[in-house]
C-alpha cells in the first residue's frame, strides 16, 4: 500500500463491507419471525445460512488480524475489545454446542430405547452414509 490510490481503493472496499454486514445483520433479523414460525426444515437451512455467514466473517477477520497494515495500524484497546467480544462469543458457542449435543444424547438414547427410531436411518447411519461426524465417533448424514 504505498501510494494514496492504493489507500483510497482499500478504505472504498471496507465501505463495501460494512455496507454488506449491515444488510446482512438487517436480513438475518427479518428473517427470524419468518423461521420462528417456520417448520423443521426451514429452520435448519436459515441456521446452516447463518452458520456458513459466520465462518465467512469469521475467516476473514482471521485474515484481517493477519494483515500487517491492519494489524500495525489498529490500537491496543481495540484489539481488546475485539478479543472481550470474541471471547464472548466462543463461550455462547462452546455453551450452545454442550448444550446442544447432549441434550440431543438424551434424545437420540430414548429414542432408540423406546423404538421411535426409523429403522431405514439407523440403517444408513450403519453402513456409513453421509460424512465424518466431528461430535463423535462414526458418521453423521447430511443434507
Amino acid at each position: 500500500m504505498s501510494s494514496h490510490g492504493d489507500i483510497a481503493g482499500f478504505v472504498r472496499s471496507l465501505e463495501r463491507w460494512v455496507t454488506l454486514q449491515r444488510m446482512i445483520l438487517e436480513n438475518f433479523k427479518k428473517a427470524d419471525e419468518r423461521v420462528r414460525n417456520a417448520d423443521r426444515l426451514e429452520i435448519i437451512i436459515h441456521t446452516r445460512i447463518a452458520f456458513n455467514h459466520l465462518i465467512k466473517t469469521l475467516k476473514a477477520f482471521d485474515d484481517w488480524l493477519q494483515d500487517p497494515f491492519i494489524s500495525s495500524n489498529i490500537p491496543r484497546d481495540l484489539l481488546l475489545e475485539v478479543w472481550d467480544t470474541t471471547l464472548k462469543i466462543t463461550e455462547l458457542l462452546l455453551e450452545l454446542d454442550i448444550k446442544h449435543t447432549s441434550t440431543v444424547k438424551d434424545i437420540i438414547e430414548e429414542a432408540v430405547r423406546e423404538g421411535r427410531v426409523s429403522p431405514l436411518i439407523m440403517q444408513l447411519r450403519d453402513i456409513g452414509f453421509g460424512r465424518d461426524n466431528r461430535r463423535g465417533e462414526g458418521h453423521s448424514m447430511s443434507i
